[in-house]
C-alpha cells in the first residue's frame, strides 16, 4: 500500500481507466441489496404494521452497521491488505441479504440482517475507495475519486429500480435474494481482475484505531465534517423518496399519474446522480473545491426546507422538484471526498477516510431514523406538514455544521 504522494503503477494490464471502470461496476453490483428495504418501505408498512419510526429504525440501522464496522475495517488498510478486506466484506453483504429473504419476518430480524449488510458495505466502499487510490498514479485519483463515489448513487438508483421490479413479479423476499447475487458477481470481478497493491511504505506508528492525528490534520478535517452534513441530507432524503412520491401521488387520486410506478421514478431521480456528482467534482477541479461544495450546500440544503411543503404540486411538477434536488444534493459529494483524501497525510490515507466515512455515514445513520420520528411526532406520513418539517430537519444538517466549518476552513 502506498502512502499520499506515491501511488503504486498499476499492475501489467491494469490501465487506470480499466481498474476504475471495474471496480464501479463491482460497487454497483454489491449494493444491490443497499436500498431494497427502502424502496419497499410502504410494502413493508403494511405487511408488518410498522410506525414510520420502525421503518426508520430498520432503514437506519443498515448504516449503523457501517458505522459500527468502518474504523477498524478502512483503517486496517494502511496495515493489511485492502483487497483481502474487500472479498471477505463483499461476501458478507451477499449472505447478509440472502439471511434477510429467507429468515426475516418483522422489525428485529429485520434489523439484524440490514446491520449486517451495513457492515459488509463497511468493507467495501472505502475499502473499495482505498484499493482503487493504491492502484491508480496521482494523476488519475481525483477522477478515480469522482467515478467510484458517483457509483454509490448509481448502485442505489440500481438498487431501487430491481427491488421494485423483482418485488411486483415475485414477491420481496425474491428481491432481497436476487441481490445477494450482485455480491457474488462483485466478488468474483475484484477477486479475478483486480490486483493485489503493492505495499511502497512501511505502515504508520501507532494502533489502527488511534485517530488523533487525522483529527489534528484540520484541513482534511474540515472535509470530513462537510461531508457528514452532506450524507445527513442525502440518505435522509434518500431513504424516504420512495414513500413521499407514494404520499405526493396520493394527492391527486383524479389525476391521470405517470405511468412508471414510485420505485421506477425514484430510481431515475438516483441515477442522475452520477453525472451531477462526476460533473461537480470537475467544476470544483476548477473553481475550488471549497468554494464549490459551499454553493451547492447552501442552495441544496435551503430547497431541501421547501421540499415537503411542495408534496401537494401535480405530479409531473414534484418529479422535476425531485430531480433539481437530488442533482444539487450529489453536486458536491464527490468534491468532498477528494478534498479529504487529497490532504490525507503520507501513510495514513486509510485512516483519514475511515474517520470520513465514520461521521459520514454516521450521520446517515441517523438521518433516515430522525426522518421517521418527526414524520410520527408532526401528524404521520398523510400529513403535508410532517413531511414539510421532516425535510426541513435535512436541511438543518449542511445549514447548522457543513457550511460553518467550510466557511472557517477558508478564512483559516
Amino acid at each position: 500500500m502506498t502512502g499520499e504522494g506515491e501511488s503504486a503503477p498499476p499492475a501489467p494490464n491494469s490501465s487506470p481507466a480499466r481498474l476504475i471502470a471495474i471496480m464501479c461496476l463491482a460497487e454497483v453490483l454489491g449494493m444491490l441489496s443497499n436500498a431494497t428495504f427502502p424502496a419497499l418501505i410502504p410494502e413493508f408498512r403494511q405487511l408488518w404494521g410498522l410506525s414510520n419510526t420502525e421503518a426508520g429504525w430498520i432503514g437506519g440501522v443498515y448504516y449503523g452497521g457501517y458505522v459500527a464496522a468502518v474504523p477498524l475495517l478502512v483503517s486496517l488498510t494502511d496495515r493489511r491488505d485492502p483487497r483481502a478486506i474487500y472479498l471477505l466484506s463483499t461476501a458478507l453483504g451477499g449472505l447478509a441479504a440472502l439471511g434477510f429473504a429467507l429468515l426475516a419476518g418483522g422489525v428485529w430480524s429485520a434489523v439484524v440482517f440490514r446491520m449486517l449488510g451495513g457492515v459488509g458495505l463497511a468493507g467495501t466502499y472505502m475499502v473499495g475507495l482505498k484499493l482503487l487510490t493504491d492502484l491508480v498514479p496521482d494523476r488519475s485519483q481525483g477522477r478515480a475519486v469522482a467515478f467510484y463515489t458517483a457509483s454509490f448513487g448509481l448502485g442505489m438508483s440500481v438498487s431501487t429500480l430491481a427491488a421494485g421490479e423483482v418485488a411486483a413479479l415475485a414477491g420481496w423476499r425474491w428481491a432481497f435474494g436476487s441481490a445477494a447475487l450482485g455480491s457474488l458477481a462483485a466478488l468474483l470481478l475484484v477477486w479475478l481482475l483486480v490486483p493485489r497493491p503493492q505495499a511502497e511504505t512501511p505502515p504508520p506508528d501507532g494502533h489502527a484505531l488511534d485517530f488523533r492525528p487525522v483529527l489534528a490534520n484540520r484541513r482534511a478535517l474540515a472535509y470530513v465534517l462537510g461531508y457528514a452534513a452532506h450524507v445527513w441530507e442525502l440518505f435522509g432524503t434518500r431513504n424516504w423518496i420512495v414513500a413521499f412520491i407514494v404520499f405526493g401521488f396520493g394527492l391527486h387520486p383524479a389525476e391521470r399519474l405517470p405511468a412508471m410506478s414510485a420505485t421506477q421514478i425514484a430510481a431515475v431521480v438516483l441515477l442522475l446522480g452520477l453525472p451531477a456528482s462526476i460533473l461537480g467534482n470537475e467544476i470544483a477541479g476548477r473553481w475550488g473545491r471549497r468554494r464549490t461544495a459551499g454553493v451547492i450546500m447552501l442552495i441544496c440544503a435551503l430547497l431541501s426546507c421547501l421540499l415537503g411543503f411542495l408534496a401537494g404540486l401535480p405530479p409531473w411538477l414534484l418529479i422535476l422538484v425531485l430531480v433539481v434536488h437530488h442533482t444539487l444534493l450529489m453536486g458536491d459529494s464527490s468534491a468532498l471526498t477528494a478534498g479529504a483524501v487529497a490532504r490525507a497525510q503520507p501513510g495514513r490515507r486509510g485512516a483519514t477516510m475511515a474517520v470520513h466515512a465514520l461521521l459520514g455515514f454516521g450521520a446517515g445513520f441517523l438521518a433516515p431514523l430522525a426522518f421517521g420520528v418527526v414524520l410520527d411526532l408532526a401528524g404521520g406520513a398523510e400529513s403535508i406538514v410532517a413531511w414539510g418539517l421532516a425535510f426541513v430537519l435535512m436541511g438543518l444538517g449542511p445549514i447548522l455544521l457543513g457550511l460553518p466549518v467550510l466557511a472557517r476552513m477558508g478564512r483559516r
